[in-house]
């Protein structure tokens, strides 16, 4: 997280495990977000919330609310969505929890899911993991995992790896484009 922001987010870091655990409070106190409190924490477009939902990648929201497992599933979006097309994200999280509007096909909790994406991408001062890294950092993180059905833990071990290369990607996408343009900038 080279930005030091909150993965899937425009917040800043601070360091705190257990990502998620930040917006649960707020969650729970307001009975959920609204449209326009998601879009202020990922700095999305209403509508682009709107079309993952009307295509299925996100479950619908309860009373124009969206609860801890919607948030979460809009976080991983925006996290993988620098380096990722929108359908793969969606085939990706199918793979890990099958469709968004059932919770009886999880593998593991969504806010669960994006906590160990954060643990997996650590802290953004440390943004010198090697790609050859990442699958021991997914295995460390996934240590304390307890799969519900056989082939599980495999199956999220090989998603959260996906996601983490794919956030990774992202992340040095974005600071290729900022140095391109500090270079354009330098040459007027």
């Amino acid at each position: 997280m080279p930005q030091g922001k909150i993965p899937g987010s425009v917040l800043p870091y601070d360091g705190q495990p257990g990502m998620f655990s930040l917006f649960r409070p707020l969650i729970r106190a307001t009975d959920g977000l609204t449209l326009s409190q998601v879009c202020a924490i990922t700095g999305l477009e209403p509508t682009a919330v709107q079309n993952w939902v009307k295509r299925g990648f996100v479950a619908r929201p309860v009373n124009k609310k969206y609860r801890e497992r919607q948030l979460a599933r809009i976080l991983l979006i925006c996290a993988l969505r620098d380096s990722l097309q929108i359908d793969r994200i969606g085939a990706l999280m199918a793979m890990v929890n099958g469709s968004a509007n059932d919770e009886s096909d999880d593998i593991v909790p969504e806010d669960q899911l994006y906590d160990y994406l954060c643990a997996c991408v650590g802290d953004p001062a440390d943004d010198r993991r090697s790609p050859a890294e990442i699958p021991a950092v997914v295995e460390t993180v996934l240590k304390t995992y307890r799969a519900p059905a056989p082939g599980a833990a495999e199956r999220l071990r090989e998603a959260l790896t996906v996601m983490v290369y794919a956030y990774t990607a992202g992340q040095l996408k974005q600071e290729a484009e900022r140095r391109f343009h500090a270079m354009e900038e330098g040459m007027k």
